[in-house]
């Protein structure tokens, strides 16, 4: 049997309970599948966040998803096997792994990414730990330590060796695969950034992260070390949906998550990469209004006559 809500919001991360919290503010029906692990399950602390500065981010869904139930949301520990809209309606049917059946007139898509790490030794063991991929995340709490960056093709490396010394003055970039011009070196060298040129092997740890091993046997020591992963978002649930992606393979969304198909939208990581804490929950909260809107507008057209 079918279960009819004003919205199903699939991923119980931080933009998909934002968009809860409003909507079921707005006095919506609204169901919250959050099978799956959150992306930033292993890190022990978020940070950027007002008032909530220094909470784990287990911490931070407990308390988002207490609050929704508080207003009547629902939260079901579920995965989402298949979405699709009715044909000729606005409805959509959301099938999930246990066998029940959801029928919703809007659906959100907040399914976040996945990090796709450098395939190294000790790379994924310390991930979230002392390897690391913002330094606006974790960067205070390793300040004025020896810091790694793993060079790589990643237009992001540059971006990172370029601010990392407002944390730490000893800051050294693994070139590794990692090409160099003069004018790069140049601009390394006036923040300080020290340039080890060779192929990383693996990372040297000993309960904690101890250094960098290069492929000649070289040991280079450092307490952290950044890298930029490849994003991939967690988008099949768009895809089977017909939502149009971008030559990146990003689902391609307005400003308020709406997607290319009527009646669905995502917010977070699913469809910005570069959305922190703090920003998938302003992107679940613009989501939220923006279907809330859309709902109200639907309940109010009726048929012209055509005489």
């Amino acid at each position: 049997m079918s279960e009819l809500y004003d919205v199903v919001i699939v991923g119980g991360g931080t933009a998909g309970l934002s968009a809860a919290l409003v909507l079921t503010r707005s006095r919506r029906t609204v169901a919250v599948v959050r099978g799956g692990a959150p992306r930033n399950a292993p890190a022990e602390h978020m940070h950027g966040f007002l008032t909530r500065d220094g909470i784990s981010p287990g911490e931070l869904l407990e308390k988002g998803a207490a609050e929704v139930a508080g207003y009547g949301g629902e939260l079901i520990d579920d995965v989402v096997t298949s979405a699709e809209k009715h044909d000729g309606q606005d409805d959509f049917t959301v099938r999930l792994a246990s066998g029940r059946t959801l029928t919703t007139r809007r659906v959100l898509i907040a399914t976040g990414l996945r990090d796709v790490l450098p395939d190294l030794p000790g790379v994924r063991e310390r991930w979230g730990i002392d390897v690391l991929h913002c330094p606006y995340c974790h960067g205070y709490e390793v300040r004025d330590q020896p810091l790694g960056l793993l060079g790589g093709t990643d237009p992001r490396v540059p971006h990172l060796a370029l601010v990392l010394p407002q944390w730490s003055a000893e800051v050294t970039l693994f070139q590794h695969t990692m090409e160099l011009s003069d004018a790069d070196r140049a601009q390394l060298a006036a923040r300080g950034v020290r340039i080890v040129e060779g192929e990383v092997a693996r990372l040297v740890v000993d309960g904690t992260l101890r250094g960098v091993e290069l492929a000649d046997g070289r040991a280079v020591p450092c307490k952290a070390m950044f890298v930029a992963p490849t994003f991939v978002p967690n988008a099949d649930l768009l895809h089977t949906l017909g939502c149009d992606f971008d030559e990146k393979g990003w689902p391609v969304a307005d400003p308020s998550g709406r997607t290319s198909v009527p009646g669905v939208w995502a917010a977070g990581n699913v469809s910005n990469p570069a959305a922190q804490v703090v920003g998938a929950a302003s992107a679940g909260y613009s989501a939220a209004v923006a279907i809330n809107v859309d709902l109200a507008q639907a309940a109010v057209q009726v048929p012209v006559s055509t005489g």
